[in-house]
């Protein structure tokens, strides 16, 4: 699994791909932060993290959609499923590079908050709440954006619909308002990417969200594993 892991990072670095989603991300960070900064109040730095949620996961499909869409199109996959390592290990590897990237961009965001910290007060609290829920939602998505390109040999379709996908779990409880059936709206509820999300806005660390999260990593990855495992014997 390291090894894996070390070699997708590797190929992040070494293409562009990596490179543009972390600075992408970094340059709207740096955008809103400089707002925060104009306004003069340190209140406003938990709304980054708000607004940057969105941003976030459109630049997510972009760092998964290579996964093993690449490796289907370019026939690598088959030295890959017939090295002496598991597909959950070979799964995980790329997992954990992919997020890897994503952390990265996000560690970089606590640079500007450290600085402004350095004149004020901000509430701590609000504001890591808001790095760990947008880490676990991110890595969620990037759980399933793999488990897409494992579908697909195309990195477009890929990209399109984990995209779609993490739209729709960001609006799914928006559906609420049209359904009356008490026992669907709680399992849209419970699915809903948004609902488990808005406590870490409000700088609480809730259990069952962080399960949630962990859960849905667990099961994307299993499926992945499967889906390279039919792959493998066939």
């Amino acid at each position: 699994m390291k090894a894996i892991a070390k070699r997708e990072l590797k190929a992040y670095f070494t293409s562009p791909i990596g490179y543009a989603c972390v600075a992408i991300l970094l340059a709207l960070y740096g955008y809103y932060f400089y707002q925060v900064m104009m306004l003069r109040s340190s209140y406003y730095i938990q709304s980054v993290y708000s607004t940057m949620f969105i941003w976030s996961m459109m630049v997510i499909p972009i760092i998964t959609m290579r996964s093993f869409s690449e490796e289907m199109r370019n026939r690598t996959d088959q030295a890959l499923l017939t090295a002496p390592v598991g597909v959950t290990s070979i799964v995980a590897g790329k997992f954990l590079a992919a997020l890897a990237v994503f952390a990265i961009a996000m560690a970089g965001t606590l640079i500007p908050v450290a600085v402004i910290g350095l004149c004020s007060s901000p509430s701590w609290a609000l504001i890591f709440g808001n790095f760990f829920g947008t880490l676990l939602y991110g890595a969620g998505m990037i759980a399933i954006g793999i488990f897409i390109s494992s579908l697909t040999q195309s990195q477009i379709v890929a990209a399109i619909s984990t995209f779609g996908l993490s739209i729709l779990l960001m609006v799914v409880d928006q559906l609420n308002s049209l359904i009356t059936n008490a026992n669907v709206v709680k399992v849209i509820n419970w699915i809903s990417f948004d609902t488990r999300f808005r406590p870490f806005t409000k700088g609480v660390l809730d259990i069952s969200s962080i399960v949630f999260f962990l859960s849905v990593i667990a099961v994307f990855i299993f499926l992945t594993a499967r889906k390279l495992e039919s792959r493998r014997w066939s």
